[in-house]
C-alpha cells in the first residue's frame, strides 16, 4: 500500500513551481478518458440523429421523386398526345397550306402569263407609235434640212441690196393689204418731185398722205452680227458700228429730203424694219439715231408697230366714213324714234283693250259667284219651311240685287217654288 501511494505520489512533470504526481496524472487521464467516452457517445448519439434525420429525407425525396416521376410520366403522356395532336393539325394545315400554295401559283402563274401578254402587246404598240414617230421626226428633219436651204436662199436674198429691198418691201406690202382696203393706200407712187415712195397712204377728209420706206441699209448690221459672233475683234465690231449709224443717218436724211413735201405729204413719214431684232438693238444701243429720226421727223418702226399703226389709221378711215355718214345715221334715227312712237301708241291702246276686258272679266266672275251662291240657297231650302226659306231668301237678293223676290209653295204639291220679281 504505501508502495503504491509512493508510486503515485512520486512526481511526473514539473511546470513551473507546480509538480504533478503520476497520480495526479492517472485522475488526470482517466478524467479525459472518460470525458472523451461521453464525446464519443455524444457523437454517436448524434451521428445516429443524423443518420435517421438523413434517411428519413432521404425517404420523403424519395416519395418527391416517385411523385414527380408519376407527374412527369402524366406529363409526357399528355404531350404525346398533343404532339400528336399537333402533327395531326399540322399535317392538315401543310395539307391545305400546299393546296392555297398551288392555287396562289397557278393563279400568279396566270397573271403573269396575262401582263406578259399584254405588256408584249402593249410594247409592240409602242414600238409601231415609236416607229410612226421616228417617222415624223424623219420628216420633220428633212423639212428642217429644206428650212436650212431656204434660211441661206434668205440669206444670199439679204446680201443683195435690190433683193434686200423686194423683201423688205414684200413684208411691208403684206402688212398694209392686210388691215387696209385696197382704196386706203398706193405702192410706188410718184410724188411732184420725181420720188417713188414704196407705200403711200391716203388719210381721211383731204389730208396729205402718209409715206413708208422700206428699204434698210443691212450691210453694217451684218457686219455688227459677225463682229459679235468674233470676227475682227473689238475693232471690227467698233467700226461695224460707225458704219451702221452712218448709212441709217444717210437714210433718215434722203428720207426727209425725197418724201416729206409740204403740202402733198404729211409731216411725218415712216422707216419700216423688217426685224424686231434690229428694230430693238436700234433702240437699246443706238439711241442718237433714234433721236436724229424724231428731230427729221421720221418714225422708226418694227413690223409689229406697222401693224399697230395701220390699225389706228384703218380705225381713223372709219371713223372719218362713219361722219361721212352722219346724215344718213341721223336719218335712219329719226325714222326709227317715228316707228318707236307708232309702236308705243298703239301699245297703248292694247293696254285699254286689255284693262276693259278684264273689267268685263271681273263682272262675269260676279255673276257667276252670284249664281253658284243661289243655287247653293236652292239646294238648302226643305219643305216645310216655304215661308221663313222664302222670307230669307227674299231679304238676302233684296240686298245683293235691291230687287224685291217672292217665294212661293204650291198647296199639296210637296214643292217649293221661286219666283224672282224684276223691276
Amino acid at each position: 500500500m504505501n508502495e503504491s501511494s509512493q508510486l503515485l505520489s512520486t512526481p511526473v512533470v514539473h511546470l513551473g513551481a507546480t509538480v504533478i504526481s503520476l497520480g495526479e496524472l492517472a485522475v488526470a487521464c482517466g478524467a479525459l478518458l472518460v470525458l472523451l467516452i461521453l464525446v464519443l457517445a455524444l457523437s454517436l448519439r448524434r451521428s445516429a440523429r443524423a443518420r435517421a434525420l438523413a434517411e428519413a429525407e432521404a425517404a420523403a425525396r424519395a416519395r418527391e421523386a416517385e411523385a414527380r416521376l408519376a407527374e412527369l410520366a402524366k406529363a409526357q403522356t399528355e404531350l404525346q398526345g398533343r404532339m400528336g395532336a399537333i402533327a395531326e393539325v399540322f399535317g392538315t394545315r401543310q395539307a391545305e397550306l400546299t393546296k392555297a400554295i398551288s392555287e396562289r401559283l397557278d393563279g400568279m402563274t396566270s397573271r403573269l402569263g396575262q401582263s406578259i401578254t399584254e405588256q408584249t402587246k402593249s410594247t409592240h404598240e409602242n414600238l409601231a407609235k415609236l416607229q410612226e414617230r421616228l417617222a415624223v421626226i424623219d420628216t420633220a428633219q428633212s423639212n428642217i434640212q429644206s428650212l436650212a436651204g431656204q434660211v441661206v436662199q434668205l440669206q444670199q436674198i439679204l446680201s443683195n441690196k435690190q433683193t434686200r429691198g423686194a423683201f423688205g418691201q414684200a413684208r411691208m406690202e403684206a402688212i398694209i393689204a392686210d388691215g387696209l382696203p385696197p382704196t386706203a393706200y398706193e405702192f410706188q407712187f410718184t410724188l411732184s418731185n420725181g420720188s417713188r415712195p414704196d407705200c403711200l397712204v391716203k388719210m381721211p377728209n383731204g389730208t396729205p398722205p402718209l409715206v413708208i420706206d422700206a428699204k434698210f441699209p443691212l450691210e453694217a448690221w451684218n457686219a455688227i452680227r459677225a463682229a459679235a459672233e468674233g470676227e475682227g475683234g473689238p475693232e471690227g465690231r467698233k467700226y461695224a458700228e460707225a458704219a451702221f449709224r452712218r448709212d441709217v443717218e444717210v437714210h433718215i436724211k434722203a428720207i426727209a429730203e425725197k418724201y416729206l413735201i409740204p403740202g402733198e405729204t404729211q409731216d411725218t413719214a415712216f422707216m419700216f424694219v423688217p426685224s424686231e431684232s434690229i428694230f430693238a438693238e436700234i433702240h437699246e444701243n443706238f439711241e442718237a439715231l433714234v433721236q436724229r429720226a424724231h428731230r427729221a421727223r421720221i418714225v422708226i418702226v418694227s413690223p409689229s408697230l406697222l401693224m399697230l399703226s395701220i390699225q389706228v389709221i384703218q380705225a381713223v378711215l372709219k371713223d372719218a366714213r362713219m361722219r361721212e355718214q352722219a346724215h344718213l345715221i341721223q336719218a335712219e334715227v329719226a325714222k326709227l324714234m317715228q316707228d318707236v312712237s307708232r309702236l308705243d301708241d298703239r301699245v297703248r291702246k292694247l293696254q285699254a283693250h286689255f284693262l276693259q276686258a278684264n273689267k268685263d272679266i271681273d263682272l262675269i266672275v260676279t255673276s257667276a259667284d252670284k249664281v253658284t251662291k243661289r243655287g247653293a240657297r236652292i239646294e238648302a231650302l226643305e219643305l216645310g219651311a216655304a215661308e221663313v226659306n222664302g222670307a230669307a231668301i227674299g231679304s238676302q237678293d233684296e240686298e245683293e240685287t235691291g230687287r224685291p223676290a217672292a217665294v212661293a209653295a204650291a198647296p199639296g204639291s210637296g214643292s217649293l217654288r221661286l219666283r224672282v220679281v224684276e223691276e
